[in-house]
């Protein structure tokens, strides 16, 4: 791989000293050519020569006095009658310079009050106003003004320059920001994937360990399909994370593994396994989008866990029905009585003949006491997965995210959870 190598810039001390320099050995030049004057060079000319030069190292600090200097120098050097050198090229780079660093009103106005001094003086002197007008002062006003014109051309540049590289730095930062963004939301949707897939899992597990442990001794066979269910539950749990764990570890970035509504089996399995007649129905005619499909799930699968966990019904519902915009998820359980407050845990049998755990058992497990389900009353159904209602937090969070809403509510045939998702993410 090829790396191009940034442009070394020149020093600007550097680039001073050879302005310096330049300008030295110009105007040098041209008072050795000895044209016009009272008098021949001496070496105060070439000093005065040298001095313009010097002024060009202190040109970035002091722009405006440099070129006030140029300019009285360059009136002091007539007065003393020595040859004729222009005006543009002793007070071009001077004129430049503080161009160049944003004094245009005092370079134009040091261009118009030398040229106009030079006209009046030459005029007044006597010589033809045809050759100092309409010759030479034409090729005067273009040089200073090329001059001038440099200087600004130079400075808008590298302004440009600078806004170029401070968009570049704000673009990457914003970039970096969203990258940041995108990595947070991502681990917050693994974090809540994990919660609700483990909240399930040990809500299965240790409703069927309860239910186990009542068996035992009594009803091996129940005991021993309890024990089996939390095997296979336990299992697929484990692969759960197995496979989370394996996404983050993943250095491409290959699609993450998404649940689907067609799984919709390993969540209503350990419904019925704890006796509830589930009626599931997905008409879903079109695939959706992952992270619906992904919200879906989990919503589901969150109000079926709080139904095993609270409802004093025996039936379940499960509705997904798409239209055109949006996907509406619905979970109703038939429970309409409240929750006994603190009773030991009884069982019925199921038309099945499976043993379940009435809802005393399933709220509060081996403790004898019940878990009521919060932000639902004092009735039963799919309310919050835990006392603190993370639940229905939890799953309105996922419907809010993609643009959707969520309501949980007691009604007279039970609870209810009703999802309205999008089809298409906010933008």
């Amino acid at each position: 791989m090829t790396s191009q190598s940034t442009p070394r810039r020149v020093p600007p001390k550097v680039t001073d000293a050879l302005l310096a320099v330049g300008v030295a050995v110009t105007v040098s030049i041209v008072i050795t050519a000895n044209e016009g004057g009272r008098h021949g060079p001496d070496p105060v000319a070439y000093l005065w020569a040298v001095g313009l030069g010097a002024l060009m190292l202190v040109r970035r600090r002091y722009p405006v006095v440099v070129l006030a200097v140029s300019v009285l120098g360059l009136f002091a050097y007539y007065a003393a009658g020595y040859p004729a050198i222009g005006l543009a090229v002793p007070v071009a780079a001077a004129l430049f310079s503080a161009a160049e660093h944003g004094r245009i009103t005092a370079s134009v106005v040091a261009a118009l009050l030398v040229t106009t001094v030079s006209v009046i003086f030459r005029l007044a002197e006597g010589q033809d106003f045809s050759f100092v007008v309409g010759y030479e002062l034409a090729g005067h006003v273009l040089l200073m003004g090329a001059a001038i014109a440099l200087g600004d051309s130079l400075r808008s540049r590298r302004a440009a320059q600078a806004d170029a590289r401070r968009i570049a730095e704000l673009t990457e930062a914003r970039y970096r920001q969203e990258a940041q963004a995108r990595l947070r939301d991502e681990r917050i949707a693994i974090a809540r994937d994990l919660h609700d897939s483990l909240g399930h899992t040990t809500s299965v597990i240790a409703l069927h360990a309860d239910v186990a442990r009542e068996a035992l001794g009594r009803d091996d066979d129940a005991a021993r399909s309890a024990l089996e269910l939390i095997r296979s539950t336990a299992r697929r749990s484990m692969d759960d994370l197995r496979r989370t764990v394996t996404l983050l570890r993943s250095a491409d970035d290959a699609p993450r593994t998404v649940v689907s509504l067609a799984n919709l089996d390993a969540v209503t399995r350990a419904a019925s396994a704890a006796g509830f007649d589930v009626d599931v129905h997905v008409a879903v005619d079109t695939p959706l989008p992952a992270p619906v499909e992904a919200a879906a799930f989990r919503i589901v699968q969150e109000a079926v866990t709080n139904v095993v966990r609270h409802s004093t019904g025996s039936r379940v519902e499960i509705r997904a029905e798409q239209d055109s915009t949006h996907l509406t998820v619905t979970v109703a359980d038939s429970g309409s009585d409240p929750l006994p407050s603190a009773e030991p845990a009884h069982h019925a049998v199921s038309a099945g003949g499976a043993e379940r755990a009435e809802p005393s058992a399933r709220g509060a497990a081996a403790t004898g006491t019940v878990e009521p389900p919060a932000n639902s009353g004092s009735g039963s159904g799919s309310g919050s997965g835990s006392g603190s209602g993370h639940g229905i937090a939890g799953m309105r969070e996922r419907a809010e995210s993609l643009g959707g809403t969520l309501t949980a509510e007691q009604r007279r045939t039970g609870f209810v959870v009703r999802a309205v998702l999008p089809l298409r993410e906010p933008v």
